[in-house]
């Protein structure tokens, strides 16, 4: 067998291995390219993340406790060694991560005197911290920095923040004292002076964080205690006053870098910080953020690779069958030359070798350019592709063995599958029926690990769409049987042949790759959907209204001044406030149950406000109609609440404090979540505003729901921030210090943000690419659905042309025949995507992408209209097929020349 010889081969049937290659080149290109894009989409993902959070929330610290005597002699370099060794402890995963590193050293707050802040009656507690490199993070604006060389005798020099100097009256040359407060004034002080000024080049350096904060002043907690500042003094001052022994405190920062942390790698990241935790040394405390962001992405992620892989299956699984199919059509093309080869005295094993010798000519060059047009998609390569790739190959250079299982007689008639299936075929149809069938059991008791690709998740989708081509294989033709017999009754041959024909056509192995192919564009379609409405859901559990305005607390008025807004509808106060304790009398005797959140709201006005913002939240009747009377508040309680309830004996009321008052209730109903509320508050009790009775303070709300059109958040947040101040001038509250700006948030923008960052990208690609290549790869096999019996139709078409058939009933004939393979193709295959998402849907954890709401899965008027046009399409493609097929073999030659099927 000469290479020449499979060259020539290659070359007379160039179309056939030219669809050989292209299926394979696009197997490897996909085997290859699309981990790099998902890893790519994930580290992109990942990167937004952890920029939209504060830099100091990638920090891990290290922090003792003031120690009240030094046991080194130079507390610095101490410090600076035990920097070197917990970095070198750390495990390799979070080691790796770290970008920048610092280390301070402060002394115990102390109480700072003199005339400067006497001046304005200020009560200050200063710390002293030394923090190498900090003078290349800052720049002076007045003075210079304190002196590294210690001079007996000389006041501790000391550098302040400009802004913080200036709140308290110092400037530069300011004489202090400090030491410990008594009544009769300080004890053991010790002389300060302001020797500099300085600002921060850059606020967001990490240098400057830490606690208490060195670029502002920490607030009194109450009323008569004093304001918290730190200044920056001399590594040898700060040494001097530790060996005199003032009382010290160690602080090791590490940052973890954005572009340090690879998304591939999250799960031993995290492991590492757990393991640090654990093995910390038992003087230290150890305090990071970081985990928290890096899990909740982790979550989408590995709920995003499980969904891929239900994906990547179907379109697999759908190009292996096509690749099958583009096998058969042209070994049934070459059915001649092979029995003739036979006849000649070949071997059983001639044919494979021949197509072997000529696929090797294909294969391996589709399978390189492939595989190398998939390295120049960006991202990281997957470890297990080159192998799947391998596998492609080896599988595909196999099918030629497919040749020894051709008969060398006459051909049989291939156009009856009304005669009763050979044995062989009733057993793998059955066994495949309760294949699927268990492994979705399986599937369903067992569950998933998420992030893993698990054979049996990647098998029952496969599995489930191939037993339900076997079943429409089996049901199509009868109900065709019966129209056909109808038909045989009507004047016109077009409705009979047409039904006749479509109920003999043996279309089992394309029918398989197109039910597979559409059931993964549906699957896609249905769950996309899901996750939407469910992002709608969660966003008015979050917002139940058109927006929220949420703060400490507001003025009585604010109702009514965000009332007169520009497009605000309705308004409404909410009072929220967690980790209360249930009482079982007027006294707060303690209940003895867990800390419960209170969640107080107008039932009414809650309505109302939905009603306008056009948000599905059915207020409980309970709260709604709940009128001021004697006895306990009616309150909507958690299940968990009400089983406490029962379980102390408090089934018909107790108390509970709301700002100060305690008020009764009575359990009036359970609910699993209410908005508002966070989706892991299990333990809530919700009250009726307008049901509360007279006392001398009513309740202030710390939350205001807004109804409106084209709401101007800035409008909404300055409303906000002008109704706490309002309330703090009222004399209610005494504190010098302003309360916090409010925050407001809109449900459109949370809808938003529930769509966008985190691992929103992979998710996205995985529905976009699963719905375009499904129905992309289900056109193409219904184009092999039609050549599979082209020559076949071709051969009737003929005959009856001669008989007298015009081309317009010819073309009726050609449509009557080809619709019902369409229609069940297409429709078993919207079938197969509608259930597969109540089938994966409770293991996929596809509630990490809407915020912890529970995807739901249902319906979608849309998809029957997607169908009905997809259905469409695809007959509109396989008469254009079948039309461009007939007109290259033109029919007289097919007629003439008896072409078989």
């Amino acid at each position: 067998m000469s290479v020449g010889g499979a060259v020539r081969r290659v070359r007379a049937y160039g179309g056939q291995f030219l669809l050989l290659a292209v299926l394979t080149l696009v197997v490897t290109l996909l085997i290859s390219g699309v981990p790099r894009l998902v890893n790519r989409l994930a580290e992109q993902g990942l990167r937004t993340q952890l920029n939209s959070e504060p830099a100091a929330r990638r920090d891990v610290s290290y922090t003792s406790e003031f120690l009240a005597a030094s046991p080194v002699d130079s507390v610095m370099a101490d410090a600076r060694g035990r920097s070197e060794g917990l970095a070198e402890q750390m495990p390799p995963a979070v080691r790796s991560a770290v970008e920048e590193q610092w280390y301070s050293v402060d002394v115990a707050p102390a109480r700072l005197a003199g005339p400067d802040l006497a001046a304005r009656k200020l009560l200050v507690d200063l710390s002293l911290r030394a923090v190498p490199g900090i003078q290349q993070a800052g720049t002076l604006v007045e003075g210079a920095w304190p002196n590294e060389t210690y001079v007996p005798g000389r006041p501790i020099e000391v550098a302040l923040d400009v802004d913080v100097a200036r709140k308290l009256n110092l400037r530069t040359g300011s004489a202090l004292r400090i030491g410990n407060a008594t009544r009769h004034g300080l004890t053991d002080a010790a002389p300060v002076v302001v020797v500099g000024l300085f600002r921060p080049i850059d606020p967001a350096n990490g240098i400057w964080d830490g606690l208490p904060p060195l670029l502002r002043i920490t607030e009194p907690l109450g009323d008569g205690e004093s304001l918290i500042v730190v200044g920056v003094v001399a590594e040898s001052a700060l040494n001097k006053r530790a060996a005199a022994g003032w009382s010290v405190r160690y602080d090791w920062r590490y940052r973890l870098g954005v572009d340090r942390i690879d998304a591939r790698h999250l799960d031993e990241l995290i492991d590492g910080l757990q393991q640090m935790q654990r093995s910390k040394p038992s003087t230290l405390t150890l305090t990071q953020g970081v985990d928290v962001p890096l899990r909740a992405f982790a979550a989408q992620v590995n709920a995003a690779r499980t969904l891929l892989a239900v994906i990547a299956a179907g379109v697999l699984a759908t190009l292996a069958g096509l690749i099958v199919l583009a096998a058969t059509l042209a070994i049934r093309r070459r059915r001649a030359e092979f029995v003739l080869l036979r006849a000649r005295g070949g071997a059983a094993t001639a044919g494979a070798r021949r197509s072997l010798a000529e696929s090797l000519l294909v294969v391996p060059i589709a399978a390189a350019v492939g595989w190398w047009l998939g390295t120049l998609f960006p991202g990281a390569a997957d470890p297990t592709a080159p192998y799947a790739a391998a596998a492609t190959v080896l599988v595909t250079l196999a099918l030629p063995m497919a040749t020894l299982a051709i008969p060398t007689g006459g051909a049989a008639r291939r156009d009856l599958v009304r005669i009763r299936p050979s044995a062989r075929r009733l057993t793998v149809e059955v066994s495949l029926l309760l294949l699927a069938g268990l492994a979705a059991v399986l599937l369903r008791r067992r569950g998933l690990t998420l992030g893993e690709v698990d054979p049996l998740l990647v098998s029952v989708p496969v599995l489930l769409a191939v037993a339900a081509a076997v079943l429409a294989l089996r049901a199509y033709p009868w109900p065709l049987l019966l129209v056909s017999r109808l038909a045989a009754r009507t004047r016109g041959s077009v409705a009979f042949l047409g039904t006749a024909r479509a109920g003999r056509s043996a279309v089992a192995a394309p029918l398989v790759v197109v039910v597979l192919a559409i059931g993964t564009a549906a699957f896609c379609a249905v769950v996309a959907a899901g996750v939407g409405a469910s992002r709608e859901r969660a966003a008015e559990q979050i917002v139940p209204a058109d927006a929220v305005i949420r703060g400490e607390r507001f003025a009585p008025d604010t109702v009514d001044e965000l009332g007169r807004l520009p497009g605000v509808r309705a308004v409404t106060p909410v009072l929220l406030q967690s980790d209360e304790r249930l009482a079982v009398d007027e006294l707060g005797t303690d209940a003895r149950v867990a800390q419960t959140a209170v969640l107080l709201v107008d039932g009414s006005g809650l309505d109302a406000v939905a009603r306008e913002s056009d948000v599905d939240l059915p207020v409980p009747a309970a709260l709604r109609t709940a009128r001021p009377e004697p006895g306990s508040l009616p309150a909507i309680v958690s299940p968990a609440v009400a089983a406490d309830l029962a379980k102390a004996g408090l089934d018909h009321s107790a108390f509970i404090s709301v700002q100060g008052q305690r008020y009764e209730f009575r359990v009036a109903g359970t609910e699993e979540s209410f908005p508002l509320l966070s989706s892991n508050t299990a333990r809530f009790v919700i009250l009726p505003w307008q049901a509360l009775p007279a006392r001398n303070t009513t309740p202030v709300p710390t939350s205001l729901l807004v109804a409106g059109d084209r709401l101007d958040p800035e409008a909404l947040r300055r409303a906000g921030d002008q109704g706490q101040e309002r309330y703090q001038h009222t004399g209610a509250v005494t504190g010098k210090d302003r309360p916090i700006g409010v925050t407001v948030d809109t449900r459109a923008g949370v809808l938003r943000d529930l769509g966008n960052g985190g691992a929103n990208g992979v998710l996205a690609f995985g529905f976009v690419a699963g719905a375009v290549g499904g129905t992309v790869l289900g056109l193409l096999a219904i184009a092999f659905t039609v050549l599979a019996g082209a020559r076949a139709r071709g051969q009737v078409l003929s005959r009856l042309r001669t008989l007298g058939l015009s081309r317009r009933q010819w073309r009726g004939l050609l449509l009557v025949e080809l619709t019902p393979l369409v229609a069940v193709s297409v429709l078993t295959g919207a079938l197969v995507g509608a259930v597969l998402p109540l089938l994966l849907n409770p293991v996929l954890g596809l509630s990490a992408f809407t915020s912890g709401m529970p995807v739901r899965v249902a319906f979608e008027p849309s998809l029957v209209a997607a169908v009905l046009v997809l259905g469409a399409v695809a007959l509109g493609f396989a008469v254009a097929v079948e039309a461009l097929n007939n007109r290259r073999l033109r029919l007289g030659e097919v007629l003439r020349l008896g072409e078989e099927s």
